[in-house]
């Protein structure tokens, strides 16, 4: 009897986020389903991650319909996923156990089928919840265990080691990976992945673990990669021959780069190999021949451009050339005797022929997933200082240390880049390091994220937060966001459902945003034909006063979050007047002066430059 390898399809959530900003709309969502109910996946990946947020601020579309209308079209011939960040679920807060309750039973009774559960900590404490609720309602907990390197650190100087300073030890030892994956096994844990969410893990790595997981855990095994660095394709191979159960691929046109590999190279290695996959390559070709045209549709709406596709490649009836074909045997022989370098060259010159990209080596070297890397440059060149880039990077390794090691994955990784980019700023000023700091980075500094890999020192949680102590996240003091009635509306809700109440938590102002357009337009569709009104007098700006004071000032350019104070409120020196989200972070403003509030030049939603005046005091 053939070995059998499970299939879990990315396509439509991991897949067009890696390479099309989660930009695809339910319509083309719709185009793909008849022939992926013919596909026979073990599991599709749908949800979760940044779909959610991306379809409501971009598509105006519900989160919730997404998932059932895939649901219905598809039934139960494959499971349905969703990735979820354990108790931050999509957001940078921990939530309570009610929220986390209310999410899992709701995408459950919409069909979800597997909840993949990660924390960006490792911190399996921080997953307990999940599994519980997802497994109480029927769900399957796939519990991953995100893969990540120790930093490349300096080595000591010759003086540094006569006085005793040695390398830090490594941390993420396979040790390390196989606790994290025993501890989760042993909370509930259906089945584990090893998620390798930076595709930084070569072949090697990748098959000692999965033997490893195989040899002491009686669950399946998945394996998760990204091919941005170039280990991609030669990493799932060298899984396969050491026995995983399942591996996570794209569809050909949504494959490779910075995506997961391609399920049709899959496939061959597989033929090859003896191993059955189960999948309909047939319908997987009607699925591709409906991508393709949807890949040109968002080239030109997301990107305005037409960024090169693939040569095109059906395994089914297209000859490979002979020296083609023989890479893919040198690949598999090469993974069989243990052979990484070969294994590597080999899958690359297959992904050259077809014409995917080559490998990102900048990622490569510097051991960072590739949208942190894409993240901060977006963000300096935003701040006009994409010059400081290179002292930004080179700052990674000392606040990821100094903020107890944390695995750089959403939304750790966002959190040590943008912090990173702050203290490369702070230094360009000349101003000490980490004198800008965001509240997410304060919060994962303080305890708030849960444990860190590397304990804090005291010192500097204190110069950070003004505690020595690692100090957890306090779910009591949750606070439920507003949910007004609309006037504008009729009088509504602005959420109505325990469903929309649940995105009001977790996307408060996209939520918002989209909620109250929702309803307006709902309200209006109601309403019969009116008679044309007076165009209503312009109003003109509010008279701004003279700045005679002192004032508080943007120092990197952002949307207000909120204002904390009001004209004629005593304020103390570093007191937090405003927050200012930027770089997708919330950073606290706080004044440098003590005064009475003369004006408040801006309001929550404004966008702003830097060096903007906020507010003054006087």
């Amino acid at each position: 009897m053939a070995r059998t390898l499970k299939i879990r399809d990315l396509t439509l959530r991991d897949g067009q986020q890696s390479s099309f900003a989660t930009r695809m709309n339910q319509a083309q969502i719709d185009r793909c389903l008849p022939f992926y109910k013919d596909a026979n996946f073990y599991a599709m990946e749908v949800w979760g991650g940044a779909v959610p947020d991306s379809v409501m601020r971009y598509l105006n579309e519900n989160p919730w319909t997404r998932l059932e209308t895939i649901h219905k079209a598809v039934g139960d011939v494959s499971k349905l996923t969703a990735l979820s960040r354990g108790r931050n679920l999509f957001g940078y807060a921990p939530y309570t156990d009610e929220i986390i309750d209310g999410f899992c039973r709701n995408a459950i009774g919409s069909g979800l089928g597997i909840m993949r559960i990660f924390d960006a900590l490792n911190d399996v404490d921080n997953v307990k919840s999940t599994i519980k609720y997802v497994k109480q309602y029927g769900g399957i907990a796939d519990c991953a265990v995100c893969y990540t390197v120790d930093p490349k650190y300096p080595q000591p100087s010759f003086f540094q080691k006569l006085l005793g300073k040695k390398a830090p030890q490594p941390v993420f030892t396979d040790a390390y990976f196989l606790d994290k994956a025993k501890q989760m096994a042993a909370l509930g844990a259906d089945m584990i992945t090893i998620k390798d969410m930076s595709g930084l893990i070569p072949p090697r790595r990748v098959a000692t673990l999965v033997k490893l997981f195989k040899q002491h855990i009686s669950i399946p095994v998945d394996f998760h990669t990204h091919c941005t660095p170039g280990y991609g394709l030669a990493s799932v191979l060298a899984a396969i021959v050491a026995g995983v159960d399942i591996v996570d691929t794209n569809c050909w046109y949504f494959a490779e780069g910075t995506g997961a590999p391609a399920i049709e190279l899959v496939y061959v290695f597989c033929k090859k190999l003896g191993v059955d996959m189960g999948v309909d390559m047939e319908a997987v070709a009607k699925i591709n021949a409906e991508l393709r045209e949807i890949r040109k549709e968002l080239n030109r709406s997301v990107f305005n451009t037409e960024k090169p596709e693939p040569k095109p490649f059906n395994p089914l009836t297209d000859k490979l050339p002979a020296e083609v074909e023989a890479l893919f045997d040198a690949a598999i022989k090469a993974a069989q005797n243990d052979d990484e370098e070969a294994t590597i060259a080999a899958c690359r010159k297959i992904e050259a022929y077809f014409g995917f990209p080559a490998p990102n080596e900048l990622v490569q070297k510097a051991e960072i997933p590739g949208g942190m890397y894409s993240n901060m440059v977006a963000q300096l060149q935003q701040l006009k200082a994409e010059e400081i880039l290179p002292r930004a990077m080179e700052l990674i390794p000392t606040v990821r240390m100094d903020a107890g090691l944390p695995p750089l994955v959403t939304p750790t990784s966002q959190i040590v880049g943008a912090q990173a980019v702050n203290c490369a700023l702070d230094e360009k000023a000349g101003r000490a390091m980490y004198t800008n700091k965001s509240s997410q980075f304060v919060g994962l500094v303080k305890g708030e994220y849960g444990h860190t890999p590397v304990k804090i020192d005291p010192e500097f949680r204190f110069k950070i937060c003004g505690v020595r102590e690692e100090t957890p996240y306090d779910t009591s003091k949750n606070k439920r966001q507003p949910n007004p009635e609309l006037p504008e509306a009729g009088g509504v809700k602005l959420a109505e459902t325990e469903k929309e109440e649940l995105l009001l938590e977790l996307f408060p102002m996209v939520a918002k945003n989209y909620l109250t357009a929702l309803k307006k337009k709902a309200y209006e569709a109601q309403k019969p034909a009116e008679q044309p009104k007076a165009e209503a007098p312009v109003v003109a700006p509010k008279p701004q006063a003279k700045i005679t004071g002192n004032t508080v000032n943007a120092p990197l350019p952002g949307r207000v979050l909120e204002v904390l104070v009001k004209v004629g409120d005593e304020v103390k020196a570093d007191q937090e007047v405003l927050i200012l989200e930027a770089m997708k972070m919330e950073n606290s403003i706080t004044t440098d002066y003590a005064g009475k509030v003369k004006q408040v030049l801006v309001e929550a939603g404004e966008t702003v430059q830097t060096d903007a005046v906020l507010i003054e005091i006087e």
